[in-house]
This record gives structure tokens, C-alpha cells and sequence, in this order.
């Protein structure tokens, strides 16, 4: 019996392990994570504000000083880096500080603020209205209130910098940021590179039926280096650019072209018709009309993200930015148990 009693306990058990095994093979995997995300302070310079920004942006003029708005989202990496380099630790941090008021906003907070004497809103709701797509989204405001300069994502020290001396200088008053970095900018220090997927396409309505992206670059440019020695060299960017035509101009050439609308015009022309005051800029296109634009340098997650929401139309479906389907996106790989990461560090 004694035998009888231990053939049967390792039958049961036999059977409650299979059935344990079947049930984890049916059993959805474990949620993936997110990895990359970057949390920090802001400098204690940043302005506590009452979210009155007409009343911020009058005693910013009463100082001879301009108001920023830093729109950011939480865990947001490049408002870390941008917090960090470009602001905490910057070499020109003084200089903000002197030129400057600095208000963070939250891109999808609901605390109310008054943008002006007619308009107040929810933080999510005036993102909304500056159009802030990137995160960060940093707005330049004269002394009416009005925006003179943005920077649509993270932007390098050197560069960051020749925006604020364009605004400091208020010279908005006379130049566009384009023009500005033109006479700021040094003798030529990049060459142009080659990529295996770049088109030699001079004719931009000849490819306008699909997907098109248009790398504005010039012979100044601080990151356009960075950007094919980092995201023009990964797989997953790869992989995404070959559903478009891949062309690039010279935002300082008068080679002749012919835009996505057929006009005649030129390299140089058509950057500043575009207002791209940016370099690199890479304009992506489909069906002869511009879709969004990548303006800042993003980490490879979010920049093939970008290209997927063009080159693959799912722009058709989370038209109010790239990042309504880059959130879909993530969502359904953190559901197949994948992790994401959402930098490159």
C-alpha cells in the first residue's frame, strides 16, 4: 500500500505540475517596462509663477528681461538633458539668468494659467494652442507677449545658445532666426556625407505621391554630424527611411529645384519658404504635403517612431501628433511583455 500511496502522489503531482504548465502557457506574458526614463529639478532660478503669463511677461519688460516657457512632460529625457546642459550646468547660465525669466509648464497638466488677458486654460490645453508637439517645447515671448523663437526638442549648448542671444538681442525685430544663424554662423566646418539611402533628386513633385523626406543640412551645421554618426546608422532608422524617397538640400545652395508643389525655386529658398531656421532638419512629406517635421535630435525610438508615422501613414489614424502613435506604439509592446527603451544610453 505504501507503494500504491507514492505512485499516486507522483501521479497527482505529475498532473497539477502539467496543469500548472498549461495554465502559464496560456497566461499572458508579464508587462514589459520602460527603461530610459529621466527625472530631475529644475534650477532654483526657474520662476515660481502664478501662471499669469501676461503679468509675468510685463515685469520680465519692466527688467529688460524676456520670459521662457519650458513645456515639458515627466520622465521626459530630453527635458533632462536640456535641464541639465542647457540650462543648470550651461557655461551661459548666468547670462540666462540676467536675459531671462524661465517658467516650466506642464505639457499635460491641468493647472490653470492665463495666458493672456482673453485666454486661460489648462497647461495641457495652452500646449495645445503653441502647437507643442516635442517635449521639451521652449517658447521665446517678447515684451507684448507674443512668441518670437522656439526650440521643438532638445537642442546642443552651441546652438541653444545662438537662439538666446537672437532673442536677447531682440533681434526678431529685424532678422528671422535663419538669417540670424547665417551671419552668427563660423567659417564651414561640415561636409556633407554620403548615405547609402540618400536620392540624388533635384525635382521634388516628381516623388511627391509617397512618402518623402527632405534632410535640410549646411556646411556650418554644429549636429549634423551627431546625426549620421548616431540615428542614420541604426537598424530600426534604417529600416523605416526605406519608405520614402530620401533626398537632402543645402539650406544655403541657390541650386535650382522644384518643390513638392511643383514651383521652381532653390535650395536656399525653399529652406526659408519652409521656415527651416535648423540645421539638421529632415522634413517628411507624402502625398505632396509636409506631415511633421524632426527639428532636434531624438534618441532612435522616438525618431524611427516619427519616420513610422509618416512612411507607414499612421498618421492617418493619430493625426494630432507622431506621438499619439508612438504611445500606441509602446503600449502594445509593454502588453507583449517587451521592454522599451526610450533612449540610446
Amino acid at each position: 500500500m505504501l507503494v500504491l500511496r507514492h505512485a499516486l502522489s507522483a501521479a497527482l503531482l505529475s498532473l497539477a505540475l502539467a496543469a500548472s504548465l498549461v495554465a502559464a502557457a496560456d497566461a499572458p506574458p508579464a508587462p514589459g517596462k520602460i527603461t530610459g526614463v529621466k527625472r530631475g529639478e529644475h534650477p532654483e532660478w526657474f520662476k515660481e509663477s502664478f501662471l499669469d503669463i501676461g503679468e509675468d511677461v510685463s515685469e520680465a519688460a519692466r527688467a529688460g528681461r524676456h520670459v521662457i516657457l519650458f513645456l515639458e512632460l515627466d520622465g521626459c529625457p530630453y527635458c533632462y538633458k536640456m535641464v541639465e546642459e542647457n540650462f543648470r550646468n550651461a557655461p551661459y547660465a548666468d547670462f540666462i539668468r540676467s536675459h531671462f525669466d524661465v517658467i516650466a509648464l506642464n505639457m499635460r497638466g491641468d493647472r490653470e494659467v492665463a495666458l493672456d488677458k482673453d485666454t486661460t486654460a489648462t497647461e495641457k490645453e495652452i500646449s495645445a494652442m503653441l502647437k507643442a508637439s516635442y517635449s521639451p517645447t521652449i517658447v521665446f515671448l517678447d515684451r507684448d507677449n507674443r512668441p518670437v523663437a522656439r526650440v521643438n526638442g532638445y537642442q546642443n549648448v552651441t546652438d541653444f545658445k545662438v537662439t538666446l542671444d537672437y532673442v536677447a538681442e531682440k533681434a526678431y525685430e529685424r532678422m528671422t532666426l535663419a538669417q540670424y544663424q547665417a551671419e552668427r554662423a563660423k567659417a564651414a566646418t561640415y561636409a556633407m556625407r554620403p548615405h547609402p539611402l540618400l536620392k540624388d533628386v533635384t525635382d521634388l513633385r516628381s516623388v511627391a505621391d509617397r512618402p518623402l523626406a527632405v534632410l535640410f543640412e549646411d556646411r556650418t551645421c554644429v549636429a549634423c554630424d551627431a546625426l549620421h554618426d548616431r540615428q542614420l546608422r541604426q537598424p530600426e532608422v534604417l529600416k523605416a527611411l526605406e519608405d520614402f524617397t530620401f533626398v537632402r538640400l543645402d539650406a544655403q545652395s541657390d541650386a535650382a529645384i522644384v518643390d513638392v508643389e511643383g514651383n521652381p525655386t532653390t535650395m536656399k529658398a525653399y529652406a526659408a519658404k519652409l521656415g527651416v531656421d535648423y540645421r539638421p532638419t529632415i522634413v517628411l512629406f507624402d502625398r505632396g504635403r509636409e506631415i511633421v517635421r524632426i527639428a532636434s535630435m531624438l534618441y532612435s525610438y522616438h525618431f524611427t517612431g516619427v519616420l513610422e508615422y509618416v512612411g507607414q501613414r499612421h498618421y492617418e489614424r493619430y493625426s494630432a501628433s507622431p506621438f499619439r502613435y508612438i504611445d500606441a506604439k509602446t503600449a502594445a509592446l509593454l502588453k507583449a511583455g517587451k521592454d522599451v527603451p526610450i533612449t540610446d544610453e
